[in-house]
Parts: structure tokens; C-alpha cells; sequence
């Protein structure tokens, strides 16, 4: 008891005293008193040390000594805090108990204890506020500290000095943080930075160059066991080599053995028999969970054997090990150097002659006098024989001829139109500088690197880059077997394969000088057909949007996505601040900037879509299956 109880005697009904007192000022220690006897650990008639006091108003005291009495500097608890911790080697469980607060303060207290001094004393001073000194506390690295806050300019807001802080760290979000994990980084003797004041997602990875060369090295360990497969070459990256100019093979199917087919086709049916089961099951016992996997496993194993690369491919050609998007590790394999192409093959020698004065000259060639030469000589011409060759000039009449039947014979014929545009297409897509179409159509696909930072490691990117190589791998090696190929498809594959070939060739980019209103219009059309849905592509967050517009676009758009209360709450902040809260704020409602939103489609709107009918969107095919929409959450609330 550091403090004496203040009493006064109870009176009965005639004023007089009956012996017993009542408590003013600390009943919380009388209590406390009382729990002590009921623990045993002191007796019923311990003396407890009380001042009488019948002068003072029994209120006015107690509330005296809850309101006007001088609290601690908060600077003097946390180092109170930290010396209770570094010179006693208590815990914060222990501490916590014994004054009566959350572990989770008491950590909170000795990290602002373990301040620099020189700062706690400009916190007491009153040069920094509580907020402030918050925000130095995520590094204990008292030099770093002091430089950042002589650095300052006259804006010291809370998550500038965060981020000065933490400006050579690594976020614990990184793909490179993912890839390794906390565990193995700390095991290879790093740190990692953790705030206690606000949410920091698994905290600052400190030693961003150990970081690095931790994922380089694992990604050679993956790359080694890549190459066993008879690669000529591995190349291991952090960031993809978008630029590598390397022309790329791909596998080619092959007919599965009668025991690799006969155990798919086993562990398919097996694999049925268990998912109807146990359909509706909300968990699966693990004996069947586990056999799920084992089947899963063997079906993608055997999966993997029909599609398999060249063996000259392979002695030939290279991976690339990079890290992806998403914190895996991404093998694309089947790339060639131009110095391991195979040598063009020498060409045939047609039409050679020998002249009299033994001068060898090709047929349509000019001869040493710069005339035409022909296999025949003039006087000779009408007396070849049926093998010599037409003239150009008449080549020319015949196949102009034969050019325009086929315009007139293909636009009546609209199932063999799309075979021979898609055949078009996929010659220009999936085989370099090769010449096999007899339609005039170009592919163009623009490269959206330069646009949009990063994109190329985004999902969509790699889902957009996993169909593409799909159909690589089902394309035939020589392009001269592509009609085959195509013809030998049936429909929906045929329209599936001219979806993605066309699907290369958008280009909706706006550029401040561009002046193609029409072709945005019709991007904006686009989309409302497909009844494309950006949430699942894009997410606003403060690096994508919200930091990037003023403040007013940030308070406008949380007032569109969420209500007019919370925009009010976040107009007065700074910007930074105010980017992060509005992204916790519009994260799960479906937000998106005027460019991204699409005009719902009047078939939406139909009476059928009313009455809860399923709708087929006219969305592009894929092999497997087709798009649908079932109702309108495709489309943002803003867009409505």
C-alpha cells in the first residue's frame, strides 16, 4: 500500500458513530485489500493504514485525486519500462501483469523506451509528437534514427518518416520476401524490421542484398535441377528478361503408352467415384483428402507425358528460371539462341545451265550483259518441250484470275473463311517470319511494357501467357502442316484458337497524342460485349491509383464507392495517409476508375435476364468451355 485509504465513519440513523467506515478515496486498494485475504495471503485483522477525514467533502476529495494529481511524462514510463526489462529481465507478460495493462502495450512501450535518447528528449521538450515518435520506433538503429530526423524537412508527418526509414527495406509483401520466407532469411542471419504502432503485413526485410541473393540462389538450385533435364543452357532472373529476342520452341503432343493411358484413364475413374462420393460433404476425412492428392498428382504426372519437346530442342536450347508475380518460381523452358539455330539448308540447284563459254547461269537470271537469260534460247522457244516453264507475265494473268474466284468462292463459304483466317493469324503468332498465308492480314500485337510498370508479372499476364503457350504446344512443327492442323479441329476449337489469336491484337492504350476517338469507342464496345469485369483483374490501392490522383479524386472516389460519412472522416488527412485509408476503405467494394468500368449491356437488361435465366455472354470461347453470366456482378456499382 503506497497510498493510505481516506475514511469516514458511517453514522446510523441517531448521528451517532457505529464503528465502521466508509472508503472515499481508494476503493480500488480496499478491494484489492480483500482479494489478498481471500488468497491467504494476509489475515482478517491485518491493520490497514487509513486517514480519518470528516472536514472535506467525501466527493470532491475523490475526485481530486482521480482528475488534478500529476501523471508520469509518458518519455519517463517507457524508459521506466525498458530498465524494468533490460536490468530485472522481466517479460512483457509479467510486466503487464503487474501494472495492469496488455502485453501488447508494454511491447509497444519498451520499443518507444529503446528510442534514441537524443529524440525521447525532444519528445519531452515537446518537439516531437506521440505520433511521431511512433513512427522512429520501427528501427531500433539509433543512428538511423537521428539522420532521418536531421533530414527532415518542415512536413514530419507520421509516414514520411516511415518511410525514409524504411526506404532501402523490403516490404514483407514483396515477391522476393514470399519467395524465400521469414524463416530462411532470419536463418541467414537477417532482420527483420517490425512495426508495432500500425499494420506492416509481416514487417521490413532489413538487408535488401541478402534478400536478393538468397532468391538468386534458390532459383539456381531450381535451375540445376531444370538443366538435369538436358538443357543446353539455364539463366536464372529476378525480373523477367522481357526483352531476350530468343525464339521459342514448344512441346509437341505425342500418343501416351497403352500402361501410362490405361493408369490415367484408372485414376480418372477412380477420381469421379469419390467426388460424387462425396459431394456435399463439408469436410473430407483426411484418409480421402489424401487420396484426392495422390490422384491429382498421378493424372498431372501422366498429363505432363503427352506433350513432350523435341530431343534437338532440348540439346539446342535454354530456360529461363524467374521469379514470378507471385512469389513462385516461373520456368519457361523451350527458348533458343540464334547461334544454336539449325543452318538453313542449302538451296537446290533447279534450273542451272552451263553456257558455250562455260559461264553457269540460273534460269530468270540476267547473263553477263545484264539481258534475261531462259532455259532456251529464243529460236528454240517454240520448239521446247511441255516442261518449260510459263512466262511471268502470264503466271501473273492466270493466278490474278484464280485470286478472284477464291475472294468470290470464300464469301460464300463462312466456315471455310474462318479456317483460313485463323490459319492467317496463327502463322504470324506462333511462327517467326514465316510466310504461309495467302490472306493479306496482319497481326499486330503491341507490347504493353512500356505503359504500365510491371504488368508483365501481373496474373492476368501470366494467365494470358499460360494460354498462349496451351496452344503452342498443340501446334504442329512445321508450319506447312498448320492448315492440317486447323481443318482437322472442330468448331468450337477452331473459334477458340481465332479468339486468342485476335485477342493478341487489342490495342486500347490511350496516348495523350493519339487522336483515334473512334477506335477507344469501339474498345468501350468491346468490352460491354465481353461483359468485361477489371475487379477481377485490377484492385485500386494506393502504388496503382490512389497516390497517384490529388486528393480530391481519393475523397470523391471513397465517397462513390462507399458513403458520404466515410469520405468526411478522410478529408482532412495528408495524402499519403489518406491513400492508405481509402484503400483499406474501397478494397472490397468494387471501385474502379472511369477507364476501367464497363457499360452494362443492354442484354442484361432483358426480360430473361429478369426472370433469372442463365444468359450465354458473347464472351470469347476457350477450348474447354464458354463464358457465361449469370447476372449483372460483373459489372461495378459505379458502372450501374
Amino acid at each position: 500500500m503506497l497510498q493510505n485509504l481516506v475514511v469516514e465513519p458511517e453514522l446510523d440513523a441517531a448521528g451517532e458513530p457505529t464503528g465502521s467506515y466508509f472508503v472515499t478515496v481508494g476503493e480500488g486498494r480496499r478491494l484489492a485489500q480483500l482479494l489478498r485475504v481471500k488468497r491467504k495471503e494476509i489475515r482478517k485483522t491485518e491493520p490497514v493504514r487509513c486517514v480519518i477525514d470528516t472536514a472535506n467533502d467525501p466527493h470532491e476529495i475523490s475526485l481530486d485525486e482521480n482528475v488534478t494529481r500529476e501523471a508520469m511524462h509518458p518519455a519517463d514510463q517507457f524508459e521506466a519500462f525498458r530498465e524494468l526489462a533490460e536490468n530485472r529481465g522481466w517479460g512483457a507478460e509479467e510486466i503487464a501483469a503487474r501494472f495492469g495493462v496488455t502485453a501488447q502495450v508494454v511491447r509497444q512501450r519498451l520499443r518507444l523506451g529503446a528510442v534514441s535518447p537524443k529524440l525521447l528528449q525532444v519528445y519531452r521538450d515537446g518537439g516531437l509528437s506521440l505520433d511521431q515518435l511512433m513512427a522512429f520506433a520501427i528501427t531500433e538503429d539509433h543512428g538511423r534514427q537521428e539522420q532521418v530526423f536531421a533530414n527532415l524537412s518542415y512536413n514530419r508527418e507520421p509516414w514520411i518518416i516511415r518511410r525514409d526509414l524504411t526506404k532501402a527495406h523490403i516490404p514483407a509483401t514483396d515477391r522476393r520476401a514470399i519467395f524465400i520466407g521469414p524463416e530462411e532469411y532470419t536463418e541467414a542471419g537477417g532482420t527483420i524490421i517490425r512495426d508495432l504502432f500500425t499494420e506492416d503485413r509481416g514487417g521490413f526485410y532489413e538487408d535488401a542484398a541478402l534478400l536478393d541473393g538468397l532468391v538468386t540462389r534458390k532459383l539456381e538450385r531450381i535451375a540445376a535441377e531444370v538443366q538435369a533435364e538436358g538443357w543446353k543452357w539455364v539463366s536464372v532472373h529476378i525480373d523477367y528478361p522481357h526483352a531476350h529476342g530468343l525464339r521459342r520452341a514448344y512441346p509437341q503432343p505425342v500418343e501416351l503408352s497403352e500402361e501410362d493411358a490405361a493408369a490415367y484413364a484408372a485414376a480418372q475413374e477412380e477420381y469421379n467415384r469419390l467426388s460424387e462420393e462425396w459431394d456435399g460433404a463439408e469436410e473430407l476425412p483426411q484418409e480421402a483428402d489424401e487420396r484426392f492428392g495422390v490422384l491429382e498428382a498421378d493424372m498431372e504426372r501422366i498429363d505432363a507425358l503427352q506433350h513432350i519437346y523435341d530431343p534437338d530442342d532440348i540439346a539446342r536450347g535454354g530456360v529461363l528460371v524467374v521469379l514470378s508475380h507471385d512469389g513462385t518460381a516461373r520456368i519457361e523452358r523451350g527458348f533458343i539462341r540464334a547461334g544454336d539455330e539449325k543452318p538453313e539448308p542449302e538451296k537446290a540447284a533447279e534450273n542451272i545451265r552451263v553456257t558455250e563459254d562455260g559461264e553457269i547461269i540460273e534460269d530468270g537470271t540476267d547473263d553477263k550483259d545484264g539481258n534475261p537469260v531462259s532455259a532456251l534460247d529464243p529460236e528454240d522457244e517454240d520448239a521446247g518441250d511441255a516442261g518449260k516453264p510459263l512466262s511471268d507475265l502470264l503466271v501473273r494473268d492466270l493466278t490474278a484470275h484464280r485470286t478472284l474466284g477464291l475472294r468470290l468462292a470464300l464469301g460464300e463459304q463462312p466456315d471455310i473463311a474462318l479456317i483460313a483466317v485463323t490459319h492467317a493469324l496463327a502463322a504470324q503468332t506462333f511462327y517467326r517470319g514465316a510466310e504461309a498465308a495467302c490472306l493479306e492480314i496482319r497481326s499486330t500485337s503491341s507490347t504493353l511494357t512500356g505503359h504500365a510498370d510491371g504488368i508483365n508479372d501481373t496474373a492476368p499476364a501470366k494467365a494470358l501467357a499460360d494460354r498462349h503457350a496451351g496452344w503452342a504446344a498443340d501446334m504442329p512443327g512445321d508450319v506447312a502442316d498448320l492448315w492440317g492442323f486447323i481443318a482437322a479441329l472442330d468448331q468450337a476449337s477452331v473459334l477458340a484458337l481465332f479468339a486468342h489469336c485476335a485477342s493478341l491484337t487489342v490495342n486500347a492504350v490511350r496516348l495523350p497524342w493519339d487522336r483515334k476517338p473512334r477506335v477507344h469507342e469501339t474498345a468501350d464496345r468491346l468490352a460491354t460485349a465481353l461483359a468485361l469485369d477489371m475487379t477481377a483483374h485490377w484492385t485500386p490501392t494506393a502504388r496503382t491509383y490512389l497516390s497517384r490522383v490529388t486528393k480530391a479524386h481519393i475523397v470523391a472516389a471513397v465517397r462513390e464507392a462507399v458513403s458520404d460519412e466515410a469520405a468526411d472522416r478522410i478529408a482532412g488527412m495528408k495524402k499519403q495517409p489518406m491513400a492508405e485509408a481509402a484503400e483499406q476503405l474501397v478494397a472490397a467494394t468494387g471501385w474502379l476508375p472511369t477507364f476501367l468500368r464497363t457499360e452494362r449491356p443492354a442484354w442484361l437488361d432483358a426480360p430473361e435476364a429478369d426472370a433469372g435465366v442463365v444468359l450465354n455472354a458473347p464472351a470469347a470461347a476457350s477450348r474447354d468451355d464458354t463464358g457465361t453470366v449469370e447476372d449483372g456482378a460483373a459489372f461495378n456499382h459505379a458502372a450501374e
